[in-house]
């Protein structure tokens, strides 16, 4: 029996008017467009488009079929006066789409070093990535959305435009973030926050339905989210009613060990009250 050759490997392709520094690694069927400057810690995986003007440098490495549009900037060096030029790292996902004038910045190297991005996100035109964020997979940035350092975004989150996240604060998996927020303090799982200061408004329960969560699972994250924030009675005692519960919903759980965790910020709730 014959063996079926293998599928044909193509070389980048780099406009001319590029710099492409010597080291940088460059998978298959890479495309570089004019005016661009790739530098020598880089890596590319393959079907990376890079367009025009597009600056990607330092420890940066980009997962395959990401595109990046004119004008972003990814790897330079973190805005923090305590950046001495150590070699920290910047890591994108494969899929994702950066668009035009997006800023992205590796770690600082007090602070584990890396700053980190999931496959299949989104960045709309001129947000930014500060050093040490992590943002997950699916999530989507609208224009001029601004991640302070050390913000942690979980999976399927959407940023409405001009949103703003103090550093250090945690945007739990499948949130919404409405336009112009001010994010000073941690979002559950599933929530929905919106104003300045933010207040949580409720569920996400639209990104729910998108992402196959079945009706028993969001009636479920309803109850524990009006028993959790009940003004009648403080935060802690209130997650230990729904923690009692001896069939607790997957989705429920995971609200539950979001607050659980450590964090530098308090937690927002309908009323901006603090962890209780």
């Amino acid at each position: 029996m014959t063996t079926p050759a293998p599928a044909a490997l193509h070389p980048a392709r780099i406009h001319p008017s590029s710099i492409v520094e010597e080291g940088a690694q460059l998978g298959h069927n890479v495309e570089i467009g004019p005016f661009c400057h790739i530098g020598s810690k880089v890596r590319l995986g393959d079907n990376v488009q890079v367009l025009s003007h597009g600056v990607i440098l330092g420890r940066t490495s980009v997962g395959a079929g990401t595109i990046v549009f004119p004008n972003a900037v990814l790897g330079c060096a973190p805005q923090n006066v305590n950046y001495k030029g150590e070699d920290t790292e910047l890591i994108i996902g494969c899929g994702c789409t950066i668009r035009e004038g997006v800023t992205m910045h590796p770690g600082m190297a007090d602070s584990g070093g890396k700053t980190t991005v999931g496959d299949n996100s989104m960045f709309l035109a001129y947000s930014h990535v500060a050093h040490d964020c992590h943002v997950g997979s699916n999530a989507i940035l609208s224009n001029n959305v601004m991640l302070a350092g050390h913000v942690t975004v979980g999976d399927r989150v959407i940023m409405g435009g001009g949103a703003a996240v103090h550093q250090f604060t945690r945007i739990g998996h499948h949130a919404f973030i409405g336009g112009l927020a001010a994010v000073s303090n941690d979002v559950i799982p599933y929530g929905m926050l919106n104003g300045n200061p933010g207040v949580l408004m409720g569920l996400n329960i639209i990104g729910m339905q998108r992402s196959g969560f079945d009706r028993p699972s969001i009636h479920a994250v309803r109850r524990a989210y009006k028993t959790i924030f009940d003004p009648a009675s403080p935060i802690r005692e209130n997650i230990a009613r729904v923690r009692a519960q001896t069939d607790l919903n997957p989705a429920v759980a995971d609200i539950i060990s979001f607050i659980d965790a450590e964090s530098e910020r308090a937690l927002s709730s309908p009323a901006r009250g603090q962890r209780g």
